[in-house]
């Protein structure tokens, strides 16, 4: 069994996978136009960055028409891509004119895998939060490279591992420590957020919620308005699926 796969006892469950998602019809969308709406002066939509109730981040106007979700995984390369390719341009065009808000909440797709990532992007205040996701995404595949090097003493060790243990060795053998470090968070705060319990259950609690309430079956899975994008993977049948609700 290879690392990506292993789980320590944990509420955290094997989910679907990377890139996968239902087909679906964008057009179910569809809604009047959504106003444009200027930030408080002095201000950027893009720089209104607001941690959410279900322990995601909000970029944009709160009280925007469209409320776009992301369940994205750090680990993803089809969520990887969408943050090159397609966040920019919705960054600089809806986030930016007050009509779209964009939540990203993190969905550990690999599972154990995902964890240590996970509390490393959260260990940082909430104006670093995208652009420290933007460095993961682009890093992703030196990040990972390191993942198939386990040897089956490391692998027989992590199975005796806590949660936390577990998402610490992670994070220092594929070199997620060292990167935040290298990006500002100091190692023992950065080990202070691998070592919280709290934040692993929490974060147990909010991908089972996610399964009940939007039946995510991998990343990434869009949702617009409460409703699943079903069978959007990039930018381009985002952008359909936005201009469809009224973007």
């Amino acid at each position: 069994m290879t690392p990506r796969f292993m789980l320590a006892a944990s509420a955290l469950v094997m989910l679907a996978g990377c890139g996968q998602n239902a087909g679906g019809d964008a057009t179910k969308f569809a809604a009047p136009a959504a106003a444009e709406k200027s930030p408080p002066a002095g201000t950027s939509w893009v720089e209104t960055v607001a941690k959410t109730e279900e322990g995601g981040m909000r970029m944009g106007n709160p009280d925007a028409a469209i409320k776009l979700i992301e369940y994205g995984a750090r680990t993803c390369p089809t969520c990887a891509r969408f943050d090159i390719e397609g966040l920019p341009e919705l960054k600089s065009g809806l986030i930016a004119s007050g009509k779209v808000s964009y939540e990203f909440r993190d969905y550990p797709v690999h599972g154990a895998l995902d964890v240590g990532p996970i509390l490393l992007g959260h260990c940082v205040a909430p104006a670093q939060f995208f652009p420290m996701l933007d460095e993961m995404m682009r890093n992703q595949p030196t990040l990972l490279a390191n993942e198939s090097k386990f040897t089956p003493a490391e692998q027989a060790a992590f199975a005796k591992m806590t949660p936390n243990e577990l998402a610490a060795a992670f994070s220092d053998k594929l070199g997620y420590l060292a990167f935040v470090r290298q990006r500002g968070v100091p190692e023992d705060k950065a080990r202070a957020c691998l070592a919280d319990k709290d934040a692993i259950t929490q974060l147990a609690a909010r991908t089972d919620r996610a399964n009940q309430q939007f039946s995510v079956g991998g990343t990434p899975t869009f949702i617009i308005n409460g409703k699943v994008a079903e069978g959007v993977l990039d930018w381009a049948g985002l952008k359909t699926a936005l201009t469809a609700a009224g973007a």
